[in-house]
């Protein structure tokens, strides 16, 4: 025990090296959480998914700066991942939670006019739509778009008219 104390101090009175000790473990066990929680928490950048980046990252430090006592901080992590695993799967198999968790994509463009209502509820501007056609539809003459989403995770899509 006294070895363990030595090489990851106790308290917030740590020296750099029991800082970096303590960095080296939490590394592997946000890896091994990380893993847990699955793929879509870092790929799809949607809110649900963000959540778990923000508090594992703000709960985690507290782990390597002695902030918090350390096995407490590991198992309020591993239950925010077992949490956001068991919301991502409802999701998955109830649409309406679905929509009520994630939202729904947002029309904001539709034969050859901008949607002011739609455009308000959904807080962006023509040059934000002009920005996110540019992107994904690799131009800017709205002559070519049938439609414009804002789409659940915030991206911006745009359908082509058919030629």
């Amino acid at each position: 025990m006294e070895t363990i104390l030595e090489i990851f101090g106790q308290g917030k009175d740590l020296t750099v090296l029991q800082m970096s000790a303590r960095g080296i473990v939490v590394f592997f066990i946000a890896l091994l959480l990380i893993r847990i929680s699955g793929r879509r928490s870092f790929g799809m950048h949607m809110p649900l998914d963000n959540i778990i980046s923000i508090i594992l990252g703000a709960v985690l430090s507290r782990a390597i700066v002695g902030a918090s006592d350390f096995v407490p901080v590991i198992a309020a992590c591993t239950t925010v991942v077992v949490l956001h695993r068991a919301l991502a799967w409802s999701i998955l198999h109830h649409k309406k939670l679905s929509r009520i968790v994630q939202g729904e994509k947002i029309l904001l463009f539709e034969d050859g006019k901008f949607l002011a209502k739609n455009m308000g509820k959904a807080l962006v501007c023509e040059e934000d739509i002009l920005q996110g056609i540019r992107k994904s539809a690799l131009t800017e003459n709205l002559d070519t778009i049938e439609k414009i989403y804002i789409e659940r995770n915030g991206e911006i899509s745009a359908i082509k008219k058919d030629a």
